[in-house]
Formats: C-alpha cells, structure tokens, sequence
C-alpha cells in the first residue's frame, strides 16, 4: 500500500514529531560531515512555513543503550542552528519529565532536539512503553529519516502505532526514485556491484538478475565469482563457504539472459598499504602471496564502456580498497563514468564518498542517504520504518 505524504496531513500549528538521521561522523566533538543534516532540511522547512512546533530525534553512534558524553547530539544541534538561521532547543532526554514539560512549552515554529535514542536500551529492543512515551510528545509522526527505515526500532515503526504517521521528503524521494528505477526503469538498466562480501549482497544481486539487462562485479566480493570460476587469486580474500552462491547467481544471469561481467584484471599488492608494492595482472595471474585490491585498468575501461551504454544504473559498493588511494582508481573510475548516464542512483557509504571525492556528486540522479537500507530496499525487502506508516 502507499504511505501517507507529508503533505497529505494537516500539520499547520500542529506538533509534530519527526524521526531524522543524524547519524554523522565526529571529529574532536564536532560534526565533521552534515550531509545527512543537510538531507533533512526539506522536511524541516516545510514544517516550520507550517508554524509547526517541531520535535526532532535521532539517534548517532552505538552508544549500546548507555549514555557515553561523546555521543550527544549538542554538536548536531549547532550544526542545525547555523543551517536553518534559528534557535534549536536542545535538551539531554527522549522521554519523561524534561522532555514532556519542553514539548509543551515549544511555540509554533520553535524546534527542540531530543537527546541521542540510542542512550536508552529500549530503543533498539522496539519497547512499546517507550514508543508511547515518545509518541505522547505530539500530534503527528514523520518519518524522514531512510538510513535507519529497514531497522523496527521504537522510533521508526513503534511510535507509528499511536500516531497518525507520514513520509518526510527525504523518505518519499528515496522510496518514488529508486522503486521506478526497480519497477520501471529507462533501458538498457545496469546495476554495479562491489563491497567486500557476497554474503551480503546475495539477495540483492538474486533481485536484480530479474530486473536488468546487464550487472558489473567489481570488489572483494570479485574474488568470490572468480574462485569458483576456477581462477587462483593468490592470498585475496575469498569466501569459501558462498563459491556455490557464486556459481548459481552465474547460472541464474546466463537463464535469465542478464551479462554478468567479472574483472579480467587487478591490482594485486601483499598488502594494503599505499606504500605496497603493486602490480597490475590479468585474473588468471595473481601472484601467490598478493591480494587482489582494485580492478585493473583493462577492466576500469571495460566496465566505463558498458556504463555508457546504461540509460539506468544502479551502484553500490566499491571497486576497490577504495579508502587507500592507490587502490581507488577503479572506484573512481566506474564513479565518472555513472555521472553521465541518464538516471543514476547510488547507494552505500563508500559508493556515495566516492562520487564526491571524484567531484561529480551534483551530476548523480540520486544519491541515498541509507546504506543497509538502499541495500535491503534493492534486496525486495519490506522496510519496517516505512511499512509501519499510516496507509494512504
């Protein structure tokens, strides 16, 4: 069924509740990336045009259901103020006393900040008790916040028991691209695939294989296809135990008349150091104590060539040992080359860091804000965070 829009609901001088991700990384206590506090301001705007007393809540770290001083969300509260040009309330609770007297006391427009979700066990654990604490704050629930929408937890499906509930911006725009490019999307549709394990991305590449015309492998997870396909890869990182897996989504590609493409070379090294001795050499050469660590050049170009026939792709995962440099080159490169194709939807955290690093991030269709949950969302699976959303 289809959610419930923002729009959909009268929020004028209401207060509404909303679940954002601002989930970011820290540097000596400061926010050191805003980008998932940038994606939420669309949201938060539109409430506060709205005369909307907004409550916003978050989680950041895993702080494991303990507070921890260096998981507070003061720093995202700063980072938030300067970014909207106005005051945001921040106080050190989710539920009780504190919370419940600064909810009340918001005026329209006002916008408080409760304290990291994660600090409280019943979180995580989906506590009804907890979800209805958090749910009597206000009279609308949003949920805006996709990089946390595949995990049950009290603030994503549990408050949307006890409130009428809708997607935020950020939700309806992750959910209406990447389901057209799945259910509809603009061929020939090429899905890229990299990341260290197989064992992660088996649902997502079983799905796929029904849905485009052709998939590139690239990754650690690259070592796994060419193992069972009989190549020696010296002291790569393998996954014995899924050699099956990779034979039968090998299958599954030639039945279903998909292309599925493998390196035919890489970037071996004996280690990952950027000071590594590197050599680059077809599959069926890999020295015995070197590890494949990046696609080669021949197959960098390769995969670019069969990109630039896509008029759709969908990324996720890197090439490469994308974080050491020397390493990168095939990340970057598969990264150039979805920048020029027609609709282009990239989803992880390595494959979204390298579109910006490579500077071509404001040519990319859409770039998802949730890792596991892009992933479980190409997988076919049902978000809870969304499935739990008031129907239209």
């Amino acid at each position: 069924m289809p959610k419930l829009t923002l729009k959909d609901l009268d929020v004028k001088s209401k207060r509404v509740l909303v679940r954002v991700d601002f989930n970011v990384p820290l540097e000596n206590g400061a926010v050191a990336n805003d980008i998932r506090i940038r994606a939420a301001l669309p949201t938060i705007n539109y409430l506060i045009e709205n005369q909307v007393r907004v409550i916003l809540m978050s989680h950041m770290g895993r702080p494991k259901g303990k507070r921890d001083p260096k998981l507070q969300m003061d720093s995202v509260a700063e980072v938030l103020s300067r970014l909207l040009g106005r005051e945001v309330k921040k106080i050190d609770s989710c539920v009780g006393p504190e919370a419940e007297k600064a909810a009340a006391s918001l005026s329209e427009g006002d916008i408080l900040l409760l304290e990291n979700l994660r600090f409280y066990p019943e979180e995580t654990a989906n506590d009804p008790e907890f979800a209805r604490q958090l749910a009597g704050l206000a009279d609308i629930y949003v949920n805006d916040a996709f990089g946390t929408a595949h995990r049950a937890h009290a603030s994503t499906a549990g408050v949307a028991e006890y409130l009428p509930s809708a997607m935020g911006f950020l939700i309806e725009k992750e959910v209406s691209i990447m389901g057209k490019a799945l259910e509809d999307p603009v061929r020939p549709f090429a899905a890229i695939i990299g990341g260290v394990k197989i064992a992660d991305k088996i649902g997502v590449l079983t799905n796929l294989l029904e849905k485009v015309d052709f998939i590139l492998i690239g990754g650690g997870m690259a070592n796994t296809f060419l193992k069972a396909k009989g190549f020696d890869m010296g002291a790569s990182v393998v996954e014995e135990e899924k050699l099956e897996d990779a034979l039968e989504i090998i299958k599954l590609a030639q039945d279903r008349g998909v292309e599925l493409a493998l390196p035919v070379d890489v970037v071996a090294a004996g280690e990952i150091s950027p000071d590594a001795e590197r050599k680059v050499v077809p599959v069926d050469a890999v020295p015995s104590g070197m590890m494949a660590l990046d696609i080669g050049p021949e197959t960098a170009e390769k995969y670019a060539g069969m990109i630039s026939r896509a008029r759709t792709v969908v990324w996720n995962g890197p090439m490469g040992v994308f974080e050491e440099d020397v390493f990168a080159k095939g990340t970057e490169a598969v990264a150039r080359a979805v920048a020029e194709v027609e609709t282009s939807i990239v989803g992880g955290g390595d494959s979204a860091a390298a579109v910006e690093k490579v500077g071509v991030s404001d040519r990319i269709t859409h770039v998802s804000t949730g890792g596991g949950a892009s992933l479980e969302f190409l997988e076919g699976k049902v978000l809870p965070g969304i499935a739990a959303l008031t129907d239209k």
